[in-house]
């Protein structure tokens, strides 16, 4: 009988793509018909601006000339991004793989699969939600023997370590319990609470059991903050790596092989490996780009994965056949060459139903990543993502594939394999600049994505209708403005850097590619004509200076009111067609505006700072977990606040003023027989807007009495401070 794996074999079906490439020529041209349009009227706006007479009283024609060129300039850069961000748009690709082709062709002869999984903070990221994690890989559908999973613990925490050791003897049952029923998805916390309702089988009611158990030693060890004794002795090899004085940022590097399934065909379980990396004060640890160095190191000696998924500690897997998935793209026999790394999106799964922080980017992971894929494939995100191994090591498009080595013993070899992580072993060498992940960035991910297709490579995006990957949101306001204030300015910084696309990319990836990665390099510092657009507008409401055509008398309107129209019309169409919902799309809007007036002026004013030397960029962990009253608010769609914060002072600051414009607008318009309502009324339009959607703003501040409510000094503050500028215009 003739082998799946045997070359005869496959050479019968070699003409059968793994994956297929789609497009959608019909919306693509309607599409670029729609965006030319919008573009006509953008240069129409520009044209009334320079030379569409200014009215004003002489007065005060200064000030009204120098505000009137400030909304020039904003409208301007409107433009030019708007450009920019149809690059992702104009041509999208949708991937379809054919996993029974790829099980035809290679049965269960299919390359060596490492699975990073990091962690940096047990309390943070609390032990329970990171085994669940590893045991969701530890049970995908591939040969045990052939995958391995490395847990990195930034942390040094024995409680990471003791949870890992815990879920090794679990993955025991638990991996071939979900092979033989077919479970999904295999994070045993996600899977059981779809069964909640009942268990249909002796053993369901056998792995429920063992799971309890489990999952209560490791919280009561969490909880104490301190292993059961028995278990130091149960596990002593690993915990006799901690020394007595060790901290999570002055310790030795921890290694311990948990469960080793490399020895044999008949294993059940695949590879489990513990490892901290050595960290002492006088050394840069370069934060998660070091640790998946030291993972990529360490690997190439014990079971050199000639792939790499790599994962984020609460990104359990919900597909079981994502590595198959990847495997059609990366091991087609024609295409499939020229693809480094395949990317799946970023999914939650406890977003709410109206997603009140628009954490999903559904826009995002829906329709710009399909476009980017068009033009050479997407961004690398830094997590879920299939790497080839040698290519994220250096290996140029074009250069000669080196053949896996044979793995080495690791009994023999343990301390040369702890000294790949050791602080040292970087010194004078090119990890993180010509190998492996770039350090010296916040999104190392991008930065290492982009250097990788400079160099010739190519990326793809799959995402398959059961998400690949799903992992936790953030749960309050200031969360998620930390989450993209960091993200905003390590793209910023991409910009500004030598790595910047623009220039870095000049000759080596297409301009389609380029201005697809200057879509998010412009998140920051298009946080500054956002914040001076809305702010003018509302300020010269209540002062009453006109800033745009009247309202149906003057033909000039039509630009103005064809580009607002349109592009939030599409922009509404879009979102309903990724599957959203009208309220989700509002709250997405309300996001945008905090985002761009919040996480991305703080992201900008970092990056300047940061290249003036005044000060030195932070990575900021996003907690994972939420108190019970505060996740039931979520669960309510009620907006979180709660912390004293600059980015929710300057929210309600912003959110204040324009509220005090508008009112004061509506009492003179009340008061006088002024014709305000026609000569300004798209100012009314704007203003009236931003004060609609910052209603859970004024809710936070003004009437809530829970815990999540706005601080009063936050609130205070910010009425005193948006009074005082209301004031000093009022008196120009």
């Amino acid at each position: 009988m003739m082998r799946k794996g045997d070359d005869r074999f496959r050479a019968v079906h070699e003409d059968e793509p793994l994956f297929i490439t789609g497009r959608r020529t019909g919306r693509v041209i309607a599409y670029r018909v729609f965006s030319a349009s919008v573009f006509f009227c953008i240069c129409w706006i520009w044209l009334y601006r320079v030379t569409a007479p200014v009215e004003t009283d002489e007065n005060r024609t200064g000030l009204v000339r120098f505000v009137w060129l400030v909304m020039l300039v904003t409208e301007i850069w409107f433009g030019l991004y708007w450009i920019v961000m149809q690059s992702p748009r104009w041509n999208p690709v949708w991937r379809f793989t054919f996993t029974d082709r790829l099980s035809r062709r290679y049965g269960d002869d299919l390359p060596r699969l490492d699975v990073f999984v990091c962690t940096a903070d047990p309390v943070i990221e609390p032990p329970l939600m990171v085994v669940n994690t590893v045991l969701s890989v530890a049970a995908l559908d591939y040969p045990p023997e052939k995958l391995a999973v490395y847990l990195s613990d930034d942390g040094g925490s024995e409680l990471t370590f003791y949870a890992l050791a815990e879920a090794a003897e679990f993955a025991k049952v638990w991996v071939p319990y979900c092979k033989r029923f077919d479970v999904e998805p295999r994070s045993p916390a996600a899977y059981l609470s779809c069964k909640a309702s009942g268990f249909d089988s002796p053993e369901t009611e056998e792995v429920v059991r063992l799971y309890k158990e489990m999952a209560a030693r490791i919280e009561t060890a969490a909880r104490l903050g301190s292993i059961p004794d028995e278990a130091r002795v149960k596990y002593g090899d690993g915990f006799s790596q901690w020394d007595s004085d060790a901290t999570r940022r002055n310790h030795g590097t921890i290694l311990q092989i948990l469960v080793d399934g490399r020895k044999s065909n008949t294993v059940t379980v695949p590879t489990l490996v513990y490892l901290s990396r050595e960290k002492r004060p006088e050394h840069h640890h370069h934060f998660k780009a070091g640790a998946m160095n030291a993972l990529i190191r360490v690997s190439s000696k014990i079971t050199r994965g000639k792939i790499i998924l790599n994962l984020d500690c609460d990104m359990y897997s919900n597909n079981s056949k994502s590595a198959r998935d990847a495997l059609c793209i990366l091991l087609d026999e024609k295409e499939g060459k020229e693809i480094a790394f395949v990317q799946f999106p970023q999914c939650f799964e406890n977003l709410t139903k109206n997603d009140l922080y628009a954490s999903m980017l559904r826009v995002g992971y829906d329709v710009e990543f399909n476009g980017l894929d068009g033009n050479g494939g997407p961004l690398y995100i830094g997590t879920g993502c299939f790497h080839r191994r040698d290519v994220i090591c250096g290996r140029k498009y074009g250069e000669v594939e080196v053949e896996e080595e044979e793995e080495s013993e690791y009994i023999s070899e343990t301390e040369m394999i702890k000294a790949l992580a050791s602080c040292t072993y970087e010194e004078n060498s090119q990890w993180g600049k010509e190998m492996g992940v770039k350090y010296g960035c916040p999104v190392e991910d991008v930065i290492t994505g982009l250097e990788i297709k400079c160099r010739g490579w190519k990326s793809a995006y799959l995402n398959p209708k059961k998400k690949a990957f799903v992992g936790v949101a953030p749960t309050n306001l200031h969360q998620m403005l930390v989450q993209h204030r960091r993200w905003s300015e390590g793209d910023f910084q991409v910009l500004l850097s030598e790595y910047s696309p623009v220039w870095y990319g000049q000759g080596k990836i297409g301009l389609g590619l380029i201005l697809g990665y200057c879509c998010y390099c412009l998140w920051a510092p298009s946080s500054v004509p956002v914040l001076l657009y809305s702010v003018l507008t509302s300020l010269c409401l209540l002062k009453g200076i006109p800033l745009f055509p009247k309202v149906w008398s003057s033909w000039w309107f039509i630009p103005f009111g064809y580009v607002t129209v349109a592009a939030n019309a599409y922009s509404l169409v879009e979102f309903l067609w990724c599957g959203g919902t009208l309220r989700g799309w509002w709250n997405e809007q309300r996001t945008w505006l905090y985002r761009r007036t919040s996480s991305f002026l703080f992201g900008f004013i970092d990056t300047i700072k940061k290249k003036l030397g005044v000060s030195e960029s932070a990575f900021v962990i996003t907690a994972k977990v939420a108190e019970e009253e505060a996740a039931e608010r979520y669960e309510k769609e009620v907006m979180e606040f709660g912390v004293e914060s600059p980015m929710l002072l300057l929210l309600g600051t912003l959110g204040m003023l324009h509220l005090f414009c508008l009112a004061a607008a509506i009492l003179r318009l009340a008061m006088t027989t002024s014709r305000d309502v026609q000569t300004m009324g798209m100012q009314f339009v704007i203003t009236g807007l931003l004060v609609v959607i910052n209603w859970p703003l004024y809710q936070g501040m003004l009437f809530r009495r829970d815990k999540g409510k706005m601080p009063v000094t936050v609130t205070v503050n910010s009425v005193v401070l948006a009074l005082s500028a209301c004031t000093c215009i009022a008196f120009l």
